[in-house]
């Protein structure tokens, strides 16, 4: 008797939970929907604009480049990887694609060495320190257009470079004027814009090295060299590898230094890859070579971004 008033009395309890269980278990789905719809309705801007702007423009590309457009006859057809073939077998290609990765090639290291030895001096307790940081990000806040004039009218055979030249004593050069030298001065202004902005990302990194790594190695008796090597490098992995792969892209679609000081010449030694695919489409206008040879720049820059990225997996 006394179990089955036990029993008895559980009995309510019980039965109130069995009725509140479903609610409860469905409680979380209901939660976990509502936050998928919410995180649908904040990503769905960002992947319309994805779509719209990068996916979309992609595939026509490649569509682009696997068809010929006549504008005389108004026709289109299908050509496969004629374009392509007719790429492979242009001199002025080939051309353009040594000037491309020459540039990549020379520009990247002075780029991301310049920005790391900026970065490293410019984090320590300077006088003035916000002054010369600002200073040295100032350029990536002019426009690249206006940078590119700015240093059109210093590089003039008759501007203040050559002037302060002369007043040292040496001869005027030519520099946008002459082909040993309008790749050098291209690459002088690029690094001009862009030191003090990766320059930025190095220093985020080095504010977020522990500084009890820096005391237990000055304790262990390390010199600043070996502090740089042994503790900065290190802990800059992650920024330098972002930094390294964010460059390399960017030089590589360089186009408004280059159309206004030197237009891909002096005898093409600044026609870059990017460069002459504007040429192609809108100079010659032959909008499928021109698309054929966006996706050979996008295959380089893949290739190269993969080698360094297995190259800084390799070391880390």
């Amino acid at each position: 008797m006394a179990a089955h008033g036990a029993v008895g009395a559980l009995s309510p309890r019980s039965d109130a939970s069995l009725r509140e269980g479903p609610s409860r278990r469905l409680r979380p789905n209901r939660r976990m929907q509502r936050n998928t719809v919410a995180a649908v309705g904040m990503l769905a801007p960002t992947m319309a604009m994805l779509l719209l702007l990068r996916i979309l423009p992609g595939l026509n590309a490649v569509w682009d480049s696997m068809h010929k457009s006549s504008l005389l006859a108004g026709t289109t057809r299908f050509v496969g990887l004629g374009n392509f073939d007719f790429l492979l077998h242009s001199e002025g290609f080939y051309r353009t694609l040594g000037v491309t990765l020459l540039f990549a090639l020379l520009i990247n290291p002075i780029q991301i060495l310049l920005a790391l030895g900026l970065a490293v001096l410019l984090n320590e307790r300077l006088p003035g320190q916000g002054i010369w940081r600002t200073v040295v990000f100032l350029p990536i806040a002019v426009p690249a257009a206006a940078s590119a004039v700015i240093w059109g009218v210093a590089m003039r055979p008759d501007g203040p470079i050559n002037a302060m030249l002369g007043f040292i004593g040496l001869p005027p050069q030519p520099f946008l004027t002459s082909p040993a030298q309008a790749l050098p001065s291209i690459i002088v202004v690029l690094t001009w814009i862009g030191v003090g902005y990766w320059m930025i990302f190095l220093i985020a990194g080095l504010n977020d090295i522990p500084q009890d790594y820096y005391e237990a190695a000055r304790l262990d008796g390390a010199s600043k060299w070996q502090r740089f090597w042994h503790v900065t490098l290190p802990g800059l992995r992650r920024p330098l590898a972002f930094v390294l792969v964010a460059d390399t892209v960017a030089n590589f679609t360089v186009f408004a230094p280059v159309q206004i000081l030197t237009n891909g010449g002096p005898q093409g030694s600044t026609n870059l890859l990017i460069y002459d695919t504007f040429q192609r489409a809108f100079v010659v206008g032959d909008a499928n070579v021109a698309a054929a040879e966006v996706l050979v720049l996008l295959l380089v820059m893949l290739g190269i971004v993969i080698l360094q990225f297995r190259l800084l997996g390799r070391e880390g």
